[in-house]
């Protein structure tokens, strides 16, 4: 497939915090929280991933 033939990727662009509702900012707050978790939850398992590999090989630090 040609690069003219695929589709643009598109941006969410966030929208100013004064200019949402209670709603929309509650919601977005719900979205924040999950990708926090999905970041700590990556975090864990690469540092876990680390040890196994450090304790396997030897490594430190």
């Amino acid at each position: 497939m040609a690069v003219q033939d695929e589709e643009p990727i598109r941006i969410k662009r966030p929208q100013a915090l004064d200019q949402m509702s209670v709603a929309e900012l509650e919601h977005q707050i719900t979205w924040l929280r999950s990708e926090i978790a999905a970041c700590e939850t990556e975090i864990e398992r690469k540092i876990a991933q680390k040890r196994a590999a450090d304790s396997l090989f030897g490594g430190g630090s």
